[in-house]
């Protein structure tokens, strides 16, 4: 059974709860950045691009087949771990999770549940922020020193080493700890989270007014009233849109504009939302900005696809596989994503690439069926070598010549 549970129990109002500088700066929000706002993992939560960068990678990465093959071969083999880690928890859900906090934390901790037996039967994601790394001297059951202290539901602190903790680092500059995106990009994220704020106040103040009535004549609370009213009675309205007015007593309307200074406010909300994908990795087009980017599907399909080639599987995918290969599974077995899925074309163009790929003889119609995430089927190694591929001069069609030992054999017969 794992130590710990799904939902987190800790209050300020807890006393059971060690409050630890982790704990600490999590209830106050997070450190304070030049802006004045504090930033925290869970806080950064609150800018649309981190939502949206973190529930993208963690999104696709965790609704990719995850499959085990055979070493250098395509055979698959069953993993009961890896498709029903969790008694509660759907395994992708489990891995959504993971990589949620390697997003927003630089770690992922997953707790390894093992049988009598010793092998590993459960998965449980552990929130980053109740686990410390230390480095002790290694010792012959654990070899590289690595030492976990985690912080359970109910206030125990308990000292784990690799053999039940799954640990993931992100990028990091120790070897022992990745570096939170959070905690690097919190100039970014509270400049962004300083600005959505002013906005909000700008818009809740009341200073953004479509116009102003003026009249030479000094209205009392009740005249004024009336004249507003009779305005937007006269103007408001989708069947009164290029209608004409008429003010007298010499009044007059002055629209408002929005200065130059709030538009110029306006402009750098866009900004602050490519700097964040920046930090992520996230292509602008999947933020939802397209101003400086092709809109057409041939141009996003090829910028996916480099999002995925470039980002998405050597930051985020391959270290996984290997962390997979070397912690949970046994000798001789891989885990790998199948990436095939998101670096393919329209159906046509990849139709038109396996043919091609197999007429000349570099694919078999396992080896297709292996992209498509098809399992094999009989016969289907067979590699096919076109009759109209062969040395200059010669005849494909001509049956070979009998050998010199052949004929002597038939002649002495």
């Amino acid at each position: 059974m794992s130590l710990f549970g799904l939902f987190e129990r800790r209050s300020p109002e807890n006393p059971a709860v060690p409050l630890t500088s982790a704990t600490l700066l999590e209830w106050m929000g997070g450190p304070r950045t030049s802006s004045g706002v504090r930033v925290s993992e869970k806080g950064a939560l609150a800018f649309s691009a981190v939502w949206r960068c973190t529930s993208l990678i963690s999104g696709v990465s965790s609704a990719l087949p995850l499959h085990v093959y055979r070493d250098g071969t395509h055979d698959r083999q069953p993993s009961q771990l890896l498709k029903n880690p969790h008694p509660e928890l759907t395994a992708l859900e489990v891995w959504r999770l993971t990589y949620a906090h390697r997003c927003l934390w630089g770690n992922a901790y997953v707790q390894k549940v093992r049988d009598n037996g010793g092998r590993v039967r459960e998965l449980w994601p552990v929130t980053p922020d109740r686990v410390q790394v230390d480095r002790e001297k290694p010792t012959v059951g654990n070899p590289s020193g690595k030492t976990f202290w985690v912080t359970d539901d109910w206030g125990g602190v308990h000292r784990l080493t690799p053999r039940e903790i799954l640990h993931m680092p992100g990028m990091g500059y120790d070897g022992v700890c990745g570096v939170s995106p959070v905690r690097a990009a919190s100039a970014a994220i509270g400049l962004a989270l300083a600005a959505e704020e002013y906005g909000a106040r700008l818009f809740g103040s009341g200073n953004l007014m479509s116009g102003i009535l003026q009249t030479e004549q000094r209205l009392e609370n009740d005249d004024a009233d009336r004249l507003k009213a009779r305005w937007k009675a006269k103007m408001s309205g989708l069947d009164k849109a290029h209608d004409i007015a008429v003010l007298d007593s010499g009044a007059s309307f002055q629209p408002v504009s929005l200065p130059a200074k709030d538009s110029q406010f306006l402009e750098s909300r866009s900004f602050e939302v490519e700097e964040i994908g920046r930090w992520f990795g996230v292509p602008h087009f999947l933020l939802g900005l397209t101003a400086k980017s092709t809109s057409w599907g041939t141009g996003l399909e090829q910028q996916a696809i480099g999002w995925v080639k470039f980002d998405l599987h050597p930051t985020w995918l391959a270290p996984t596989e290997q962390r997979l290969t070397k912690e949970l599974l046994g000798a001789s077995v891989t885990a790998g994503y199948k990436i095939e899925g998101l670096l393919r074309g329209d159906s046509r163009a990849r139709a038109e690439f396996y043919r091609v790929m197999r007429e000349v003889g570099a694919f078999s119609a396992n080896d297709i069926r292996d992209l498509e995430d098809l399992p094999p089927v009989d016969g289907g190694d067979l590699y096919l070598q076109p009759m109209n591929m062969a040395p200059l001069g010669s005849d494909p069609t001509e049956p070979d010549e009998p050998s010199d030992d052949l004929d002597d054999d038939e002649g002495g017969e």
